[in-house]
Formats: C-alpha cells, structure tokens, sequence
C-alpha cells in the first residue's frame, strides 16, 4: 500500500504572500496517495466505498505533510449547508454535519473537501485565524462564505485582515445547467444574470460559480481570488463528480484543500 511519490498540493501566491511563515496551506491533487482503480491517489472521501483502510492513509499523508498526526486533521461531514464550525485544541475526530471550519489553533489542520464544488481558505494573518469552506452552488447562495468569515470575526479575525483563495473547482466551460437552476438565482437576485451565458442546448445555460465565489467573497470585504484551475476536465489531477456522472462511473474520489496555523 505504498505510493513511491508524495502529495504534491498547490499553493496560492496570495495567501503565501499574505501570511508569510504563520500558516502552511495546499490544495491536494491525487498526487501521492494509495488509492487505485477509479480511486486512483490521494482519495481522501470517507463518504466513497473506496477501501477505508486506504482512504484513512491517505488522510495521514495530508496531515503528515503539515507535520502533524492524523489525529490533528479536522474535517466535516458536508452537507451543501451554509454552517461553519469552530475548532479548537479540544478537538476529537469528530465529523459534525457543516461545510466550513475556522480556528485559532495552532497546529489543527483544517480540511475541505471537493470534486468539482469550491473549495475556499481564509486567513487572517494579523490575528492569526484561519478558515476553510466547502462551497458548491447551493452553498455559496446560501451564505457559507460570509458565514465563514463571521466565525472567523467571533476568533478575533478582522474582515479587512483576511485573505482568501478559491482552489480546483469546475469552471463555466464544463458546468452546464438548466432553466430551474437559472432561475433559482435570479429570482434571488436579478444580478446574477450576468455568471450565466447561453449554452448549445435550447434553455440551458453555462454557469460560473467561481466568479460567484469571489465577487461574494469581495462584497463580503476580503481580499479574495481563485487559482482559475477547473477539476473537470483534469483526470490525471483531479476528481471530478461531474465527469464522473457524464462518464457513467459508479463512484468518485474527493480531494482536499487544507490550511494550518504553523505553532511556535
């Protein structure tokens, strides 16, 4: 069960800008891990019927590259909700049903995962507080990226402190969506008109969730971008529940973003 090559994350010139030496962060790709067949790499999803044993190392090679133990790598089981959790030194494995964590921990790495929804780090390098959030479409209308912030805000984080990146998710290009969708958020704000453009099917439409994404995120009063790098097409480094379905696989494997407070 031993891959020869090491998880090799991207990392955000703006958040390394920003934070300096007071966090580690990456975006995971399936570089490095042990998972095969359509798991191939660092699967990272507890919720796949990949093999547990090997979804679990996967999951201590993400800690281990942060240098730190299994044990210290908090996730949440994600629900599409608009609900951040706070995690402390306390914590215990314990999974609760959110799609964003915030800390001010040092050493807790917090972890997002995804196959085509965004997934988003904060941080706040003055007050040292840190995020991460899930977000897919019905996150990101509901408000899981402000919500984030305001957790951060309860650590000590100032809004106008914090930074945040948008990493691998699915682009305009590859999202195709119907006239259900369209409406859904024009009915909540007739703005948002403007991240659909017309597909070749009659009715349809391509939508542009990370610029959704960080528009919210600047409206929200951070200093945000996205690395611009779409999942889907992407099979050598990216799962992708999109392509997944379009190819008719009965299954697919997540990869994770992470961020961590460096201790002292």
């Amino acid at each position: 069960m031993q891959d020869a090559a090491s998880p090799a994350p991207i990392e955000s010139a703006l958040l390394n800008e920003a934070a300096g030496e007071a966090i580690r962060h990456g975006y995971f790709t399936r570089a490095g891990g042990v998972s095969d067949g359509l798991y191939r790499g660092l699967n990272v999803g507890i919720g796949s019927n990949d093999d547990r044993t090997k979804v679990m190392e996967n999951r201590r090679r993400v800690a281990a590259w942060f240098g730190q133990p299994l044990e210290r790598l908090a996730t949440v089981h994600q629900v599409h909700s608009p609900d951040a959790v706070t995690v402390d030194g306390s914590y215990d494995g314990t999974r609760p049903e959110a799609d964003a964590l915030v800390t001010a921990t040092p050493g807790i790495v917090l972890g997002v995962l995804a196959a085509d929804c965004g997934p988003i780090l904060f941080v706040d390098p003055e007050n040292r507080v840190i995020g991460a959030a899930h977000a897919g479409w019905k996150g990101t209308l509901t408000g899981v990226l402000e919500n984030t912030i305001a957790a951060m805000e309860r650590l000590g984080a100032k809004r106008q402190a914090i930074v945040a990146c948008l990493g691998p998710s699915i682009s305009q290009a590859s999202y195709e969506v119907g006239p259900e969708f369209i409406e859904r958020f024009v009915t909540q704000d007739s703005s948002y008109k403007r991240y659909f453009i017309p597909s070749r099917k009659p009715a349809h439409a391509m939508f542009d969730l990370p610029a959704l994404t960080v528009d919210r995120l600047r409206k929200a009063g951070v200093r945000a971008e996205s690395l611009g790098i779409c999942t889907y097409p992407d099979n050598e480094r990216f799962f992708s529940y999109r392509r997944t379905t379009h190819n008719k696989e009965p299954d697919y494997g997540r990869q994770i973003s992470a961020i961590s407070i460096r201790e002292i």
